[in-house]
């Protein structure tokens, strides 16, 4: 029988857990990417729109706000900045299990939602969503603190 430590699992894990000691920014990337990725395949089949990146490369790029790549590109960079900036909160969330992690994610997520409805969809964008879809971009955004808090949780130190 092998031991534990050639199990290929443990050997990604270990990688991953190393690299969040010594690059954690490089993880809050990756738990923002993951989350965005996550959070877009989630909001696809139940959305009547493109993400509101769209209408920001619209207005602030002059582009057109129907083109894919822009509006996703730019969705990925918000999420990936989104996982940079819970970095230190997850740093200070070391030691105390999965759960806070995940439950600290889910309201991470909530008030990335309420500053995008508030600030970026509302002030920048001069947006209002109707009901439905203000729901699909609520749960959405919980969907990618979800994510980012089991991406980071998953990272801790594991004693074996």
């Amino acid at each position: 029988m092998s031991s534990a430590s050639s199990d290929p699992v443990d050997r990604v894990a270990d990688r991953t857990d190393r690299a969040f000691r010594d690059r954690p920014l490089v993880t809050g990337v990756w738990a923002g990417l993951v989350g965005t990725a996550v959070m877009t395949l989630f909001r696809l089949p139940v959305a009547r729109s493109l993400p509101p990146t769209g209408a920001f490369w619209e207005q602030y790029a002059g582009g057109d706000p129907d083109a894919l790549g822009p509006a996703f590109l730019l969705h990925f960079l918000y999420g990936a900045g989104g996982g940079v900036a819970f970095t230190p909160v997850a740093r200070a969330l070391r030691g105390r299990g999965l759960t806070t992690a995940l439950a600290v994610g889910v309201l991470y997520g909530l008030v990335l939602s309420v500053f995008g409805t508030r600030v970026v969809l509302t002030r920048l964008l001069g947006m209002d969503l109707d009901y439905d879809e203000a729901v699909v971009f609520h749960a959405g955004h919980v969907v990618y603190g979800l994510t980012v808090g089991i991406w980071f949780g998953t990272r801790e130190p594991h004693e074996g």
